[in-house]
């Protein structure tokens, strides 16, 4: 029989209802009639992708009382998640240390950027693969961009002359850092502008990257009336219902046609997109990059500004001065089409709809039911937006 300590693998909601009737010694958990391992692994990655998330906002200066409130933890939980989250640094840190001797840098400073990216030095950025057809594509996106002077960072050679080095069953990327940093400020109208000038740069920049690689040919629709609706059958039409399902994906069907189609960032938040003394500076990220409806980087982005875990959230208007301000940074770059323009509420609700059977679908309902939330902010801002 193994132990486990209960703070490691059941929510805390959960564990504070035990520990109202057990507390201090060992508790035996009988095996269930019905053991579905593949819920919990599921539930496990998105325990640690919180994680993951939680020791990143420490690390940009969020107190254990803020990160707290964000996602409804205790500050005794808080420190110990950043206590585990530091010791996976540390054993991370060993591993770059001994994968840059390949490149001839050494390691002074170091700290974590996101899951999978690091900088080095302030002057480099180590990124970690574990799909090597992933790594040449974006190997690829990066020197086509570069190409048509769009702002990249530059990959470094190793000092063998490779772009990457393999090393303990996963790869490793090292670019030159590129100058900029990421916005905090998520309602600041001129930098919603910017990410929508910079949205629409990236835009004519991919037509060209379309003829010189592979990419994955996607389709909201096809999502939308294919895996989408399979999981929110399985789950009973619940939390969105049939009605609302067929309302959203009948609309987008509708239109879907006529809207233009091309390569997309696909990942477009304010994490992805950086900027320097106030003004748009480079671009990372392109692991999700597939073909796909052009306004749906642009809708994914708004709707992302009412996701993010902040302490002030969007009112209505501040949130659709944030929407006006990046549609006209876009058509100062490319002019949308009638039909974009009127379909952007609908692929704002589809993105919720797909957020909501995603979490739907690796049992995470909290998430879910935000997205649902979400969804009914568009729907009560719908006539605003046609109107804008």
């Amino acid at each position: 029989m193994k132990y486990a300590n209960a703070n490691e693998v059941l929510p805390e909601n959960l564990l504070t209802m035990i520990q109202k009737y057990y507390q201090g010694g060992y508790l035996y958990i009988p095996m269930g009639t019905c053991h579905v391992p593949k819920a919990k692994t599921d539930y496990k990655i998105e325990l640690e992708n919180r994680n993951q998330h939680i020791y990143l906002k420490h690390l940009e200066g969020r107190t254990n009382g803020q990160l707290g409130k964000l996602y409804h933890l205790s500050e005794s939980s808080i420190r110990r998640i950043i206590s585990t989250e530091k010791e996976k640094y540390r054993k991370m840190k060993r591993t770059i240390e001994q994968v840059t001797d390949l490149w001839g840098i050494e390691v002074r400073e170091l700290s974590q950027i996101y899951p999978s990216a690091w900088e080095i030095n302030h002057s480099y950025v180590v990124k970690i693969y574990y799909d090597s057809n992933q790594l040449e594509r974006n190997i690829k996106i990066s020197t086509v961009l570069s190409d048509c002077d769009i702002p990249t960072a530059k990959i470094v050679p190793t000092k063998t002359g490779e772009q990457y080095a393999a090393y303990e069953n996963a790869w490793f990327l090292i670019t030159e850092k590129l100058r900029g940093s990421n916005i905090l400020n998520i309602k600041d109208e001129n930098a919603a502008w910017q990410m929508g000038a910079a949205i629409a740069r990236l835009h004519t920049a991919f037509l060209k990257c379309e003829k010189e690689i592979a990419f994955w040919d996607n389709s909201l629709l096809k999502e939308m009336k294919g895996w989408i609706r399979e999981v929110l059958i399985s789950n009973k039409w619940q939390p969105v219902s049939e009605a609302e399902y067929l309302s959203v994906t009948g609309q987008l069907e509708s239109v879907y046609e006529y809207l233009p189609k091309q390569l997309i960032h696909r990942d477009v938040h304010f994490g992805n997109f950086l900027f320097m003394d106030g003004s748009f500076s480079g671009y990372i990220d392109f692991d999700l990059s597939q073909k796909n409806i052009r306004i749906f980087d642009i809708c994914y982005f708004l709707t992302g500004l009412l996701a993010e875990e902040t302490e002030e959230p969007f009112t209505k208007a501040e949130w659709l001065r944030q929407v006006q301000a990046t549609l006209a940074g876009y058509e100062s770059i490319s002019r949308l089409s009638e039909k974009e323009k009127d379909t952007i509420p609908c692929v704002m609700e589809c993105i919720e709809i797909l957020f909501v059977a995603y979490f739907i679908n690796i049992k995470d309902t909290k998430p879910a039911e935000n997205a649902k939330q979400v969804l009914y902010f568009i729907q009560n801002c719908e006539n605003d937006l046609k109107k804008m």
